[in-house]
């Protein structure tokens, strides 16, 4: 950051009075200017015994598969986020059953929030930032393409838990990227 938010003077990174962290801070206005990390919210879209992925259109990860998520929008809930990231990249109506998994990634300063949902029907097809959208039987998941660790874990615990029966709210921390 270079400039004020607020009257377009030039900012300096340093400690406010009364904080412990380093901030933009205004010099003309005394504005600081807090940055806070990005929500990414999306769904764990099911169908009887297989999920709901999409190969990616657009970088980071092109070519690869994830489940449908993106970047919360101002004024939206966690869920109605949710569930238009599915409409938009898979033109997938679901029902939202619950909140599934919280990734904190400090490193990059995110936190991914999966919803289990059910769908709805099965008029799917890929949106504007996919190429192709397919459900997946639990031995068909292309592990070895999968975009994102967040993606591997969320779908490794529902398979897992899907045995039992029991969907605990997973909470996971992915310190420094990882590779698998």
């Amino acid at each position: 950051m270079n400039f004020c938010h607020h009257c377009g003077q030039r900012v300096t990174l340093r400690i406010p009075d009364g904080d412990d962290r380093e901030r933009y801070v205004c010099d003309a206005c005394g504005t600081i200017h807090y940055q806070n990390p990005k929500i990414v919210t999306g769904c764990l879209p099911v169908h009887e015994d297989r999920v709901l992925l999409c190969r990616r259109a657009i970088q980071p990860r092109l070519g690869l598969w994830t489940l449908p998520a993106g970047f919360l929008e101002n004024g939206e809930t966690t869920t109605e986020g949710a569930i238009r990231e599915t409409w938009e990249e898979a033109y997938a109506n679901v029902a939202i059953e619950g909140i599934y998994t919280i990734f904190n990634l400090p490193h990059i300063s995110q936190i991914y929030m999966f919803f289990r949902a059910t769908l709805a029907d099965l008029d799917f097809r890929p949106g504007a930032e996919t190429t192709d959208v397919r459900l997946f039987a639990e031995h068909e998941i292309p592990w070895h393409e999968l975009a994102f660790p967040v993606v591997r874990d969320t779908l490794e615990h529902y398979f897992a838990d899907r045995k039992h029966g029991h969907f605990p709210v997973r909470v996971g921390d992915i310190l420094i990227p990882r590779n698998r």
